[in-house]
């Protein structure tokens, strides 16, 4: 069970970056993720989040708490990669991004990077 409490969006100027961050209850674990979005080959927007060795049940229960989120906002589920070094990589691509566009709370900073970044939406 996924329950949002709070999100925002925000432009890191002179980075080109969005970062988004949504305060939630996944599974009865109260956290805040954060989703940090550039633009990558070939101008396409990805955005990045890392699971927490420190969350309750560790980086594993942590990802898949997070894949849950994303999911229930955005109908997609993200891609999951375990680095060599132990940590797990969360990726969103564009079509996350669009379906994090339909909140109010994100949708006008999303916008804004689309715009500023100056390149292929």
């Amino acid at each position: 069970m996924v329950k949002v409490i709070d999100g925002s969006a925000e432009l890191k100027k002179g980075k080109n970056l969005l970062r988004i961050k949504i305060t939630t209850e996944v599974d009865g674990v109260t956290r805040e993720y954060k989703i940090t979005y550039d633009r990558h080959r070939i101008d396409a927007a990805e955005g990045f989040a890392f699971a927490s060795v420190n969350a309750p049940g560790g980086r594993k229960a942590d990802a898949e708490r997070f894949s849950a989120l994303v999911e229930a906002l955005t109908g997609r589920r993200p891609r999951v990669y375990r680095m060599k070094d132990g940590r797990i990589r969360i990726k969103c691509g564009r079509k996350h991004l669009d379906g994090f566009a339909r909140y109010a709370e994100l949708a006008d900073a999303i916008e804004r990077w689309l715009k500023e970044t100056g390149r292929r939406a």
